[in-house]
């Protein structure tokens, strides 16, 4: 019996002026453990004249997570938070009862040709942390545990596995990995997973009772101690999961939330403009129609 309960491919997603590559929510599976959202970024080729610009828009209910492969974003939010984002240094902001923020191209960068790639993930809060204070944090590259064993390198970027924790200070029980092998190499690593667990695969390829999955596809896992799968030549994949939780989870827009009734404050609040500013800007998001997910 395979282990592979799910496969999900990439979908095109406009983020204002910008395509992404959407992975979660999907409609057969909206969540893997906390995991609510993420987006494929790029990578995208920007000429001179052309910038990733995102400007303030809210968030409750979540933690977000960027880490990027290539190129360089602007994080600005409503705490006065001010920080230029680095391929390998994670940003993780966890919006409680609402923060603002903006993400755009640094102004270093804006008048010459870039490039762009990277991930963006939405993780849920536990029912009992949505109305915390929000709080932003900036971790350097070298700070992410690595490691190597049996021909494959590791980074533990969120959560805890394999006896190691990274220092981004999730709120319930996770693990978002990287894993790279160079050579084929056989990955056997069900007992160090919990949880609901997937499998990104960003590059190359991985090959699973006898069939083989490429770039753009989330597996979506029976079971996750059954992890075991073979890593091609020159793959990277990203291994995410974790214990679910007990309550659904509502999203409209940038809003995560374990009731419809706090995503219809939240979206009064921000139509009255009662989110804290973010310093420095002066754009005004409104509240897209009914349904669309902007980010």
């Amino acid at each position: 019996m395979s282990n592979i309960k799910l496969i999900i491919e990439e979908r095109p997603s406009n983020i204002g002026n910008f395509m992404v590559g959407r992975l979660l929510p999907f409609r057969e599976k909206r969540m893997v453990g906390p995991f609510a959202f993420i987006d494929h970024m790029g990578p995208a080729s920007m000429s001179d004249h052309e910038n990733l610009d995102v400007p303030p828009h809210p968030h409750i209910g979540l933690s977000t997570l960027t880490f990027l492969f290539e190129g360089s974003i602007t994080h600005r939010d409503s705490l006065g938070s001010h920080v230029d984002i680095e391929p390998g240094q994670v940003n993780w902001m966890t919006a409680g009862r609402g923060i603002a923020h903006s993400e755009r191209t640094p102004v270093h960068l804006r008048s010459s040709d870039k490039m762009l790639h990277g991930l963006q993930i939405w993780v849920a809060l536990p029912k009992e942390l949505e109305e915390m204070e929000p709080e932003f944090f900036h971790i350097e590259a070298a700070d992410i545990p690595y490691w190597e064993e049996a021909g494959v390198a590791y980074k533990l970027i969120a959560g805890e596995a394999f006896g190691r924790k990274s220092p981004v200070p999730v709120y319930s029980p996770l693990y978002f990995l990287e894993l790279k092998a160079r050579d084929r190499q056989t990955v056997a690593i069900g007992a160090d997973l919990f949880g609901e667990s997937a499998l990104y695969i960003l590059q190359g390829a991985i090959e699973s009772e006898g069939y083989i999955y490429g770039p753009k596809q989330i597996l979506v896992a029976s079971d996750s101690r059954l992890c075991e799968f073979t890593m091609q030549e020159n793959t990277v994949v990203y291994i995410f999961g974790g214990d679910a939780f007990p309550e659904e989870r509502f999203i409209y827009w940038n809003f995560v939330a374990s009731s419809k009734e706090k995503i219809e404050e939240a979206k009064q609040r921000w139509q009255d403009q009662q989110f804290a500013p973010v310093p420095g800007e002066t754009d005004f998001v409104p509240l897209p129609p009914q349904g669309k997910q902007v980010k």
